[in-house]
């Protein structure tokens, strides 16, 4: 059985990130993570914000610019992630809740 994950906007429906290929996504620690190819880029800016995991490394904060507003952190990306971590380097990752997007994962 295959496995679906997609990101949404709540206000708007707009699709961020959609897989169905286990080779472009992943959980990890409770979160979503995309490869770039399956996340809809084109709203998207990462910002010069870090946050550095102990485990991971540094991150980069990612924003998303919308019709109406401005949405920040809405995702985040391992540009060099620590070595046990290589398999999400420059990946997109995403909260399982948040307050501006939903993550609906569906059986196919």
């Amino acid at each position: 059985m295959s496995h679906a994950v997609t990101i949404k906007l709540k206000s708007t429906g707009k699709i961020i990130a959609h897989s169905d290929d286990p080779e472009k996504m992943t959980q990890l620690e409770g979160h979503w993570y995309f490869h770039p190819d399956a996340v809809n880029r084109s709203a998207l800016e990462t910002s010069d914000r870090i946050y550095t995991c102990p485990h991971k490394g540094v991150c980069f904060w990612v924003d998303m610019k919308t019709k109406r507003s401005y949405i920040n952190d809405v995702a985040w990306i391992y540009p060099h992630p620590l070595p046990d971590y290589q398999h999400i380097e420059g990946w997109y990752g995403f909260y399982l809740e948040h307050k501006n997007y939903t993550c609906e994962s569906h059986n196919l």
